[in-house]
């Protein structure tokens, strides 16, 4: 199986206590392709303008991302300038420059339509509608939503949940999605609208997978040293889905396992600014910090 992912490629410019990193690559579908593509083969949607550097696109395409779907216009990318203060579990935005991605109306190939699974990444709920009417047959679909959709876009969003299997969602985006405080009860809602499963990513406290079958939980991969969490929740879903995507059947165990694999990418990414640990990785270190994980949480 592969996966289309739909979202945004982007520039970061990213400042934390320990220092800044500006015009940096970032968006969704960046972070999740090159997690993905340590797993699967990824096939990416999304839109740059013609002041995107081309390497950085050679370097999705060294990784086996097809670019086919990703359009060059003329015009300025996306660009988002944020802030982290010194526990690094949220940003604050100071700057969000949309540019051509305001106008983006996503379009997939035709070898596109029939992939196996479908990633809808954190766009306009309206966007993925669209999307979704693209897709033939997926066997599995996921998407991710922000506080701003929930907020201004829910009637769209409850259309959007009612046609996905997972939800990847932040545990505060899921207390604002149901007015639930407790996550366990927030999750169960979820379900109720219409996901089989709804994975709530708690930062520096791990996962809780919340499903038809129950609920369970995993701490995050503990790190001594953490650089820049940009992108680390769209590492995590590409790591997650990409696992997901080279197995022949899905199922609840299944499931679990991928959580692990989404749990260690996303511990790579968070050890240095933008895409530079990513870029770097191969199949040996992910298995290492697998294993090494497998030893933190025996008992």
């Amino acid at each position: 199986m592969g996966i289309v992912v739909v979202g945004s490629v982007a520039f970061d410019d990213v400042i934390t206590p320990f220092g800044k990193n500006l015009n940096a690559p970032g968006g969704s579908a960046t972070f999740f392709s090159l997690s993905a593509s340590y797993f699967t083969k990824v096939k990416l949607v999304a839109v740059v303008g013609n002041d995107f550097p081309k390497k950085y696109i050679r370097l999705l395409e060294k990784k086996g991302v097809d670019t086919e779907g990703l359009r060059i216009e003329k015009g300025k990318t996306f660009r988002w300038k944020g802030r982290y203060s010194w526990d690094l579990n949220t940003a604050e935005t100071l700057k969000l420059q949309l540019n051509l991605f305001q106008d983006f109306s996503p379009e997939l190939p035709e070898d596109y339509r029939d992939e196996d699974m479908l990633f809808l990444a954190n766009i306009d709920p309206d966007l993925q509608l669209k999307v979704l009417k693209q897709v033939h047959s997926p066997k599995l679909i996921a998407a991710d939503t922000i506080d701003y959709w929930i907020e201004h876009k829910r009637k769209s969003l409850l259309k959007v949940l009612k046609k996905i299997d997972i939800l990847i969602i932040n545990e505060a985006e899921a207390r604002k999605l149901t007015k639930e405080s407790n996550l366990c009860k927030a999750g169960k809602r979820i379900i109720s609208y219409g996901p089989g499963s709804v994975v709530i990513k708690k930062g520096e406290h791990g996962v809780m997978l919340v499903s038809k079958e129950g609920i369970f939980a995993y701490p995050a991969f503990p790190l001594d040293d953490v650089c820049d969490p940009t992108g680390a929740g769209d590492t995590f879903a590409g790591g997650f889905l990409g696992y997901l995507s080279g197995l022949k059947s899905i199922n609840e165990a299944a499931i679990r396992r991928a959580l692990v694999y989404g749990n260690i990418m996303a511990s790579f990414n968070v050890e240095g600014y933008d895409i530079k640990v990513l870029s770097k990785l191969n199949r040996a270190k992910i298995d290492k910090r697998v294993k090494a994980f497998r030893r933190v949480c025996s008992f």
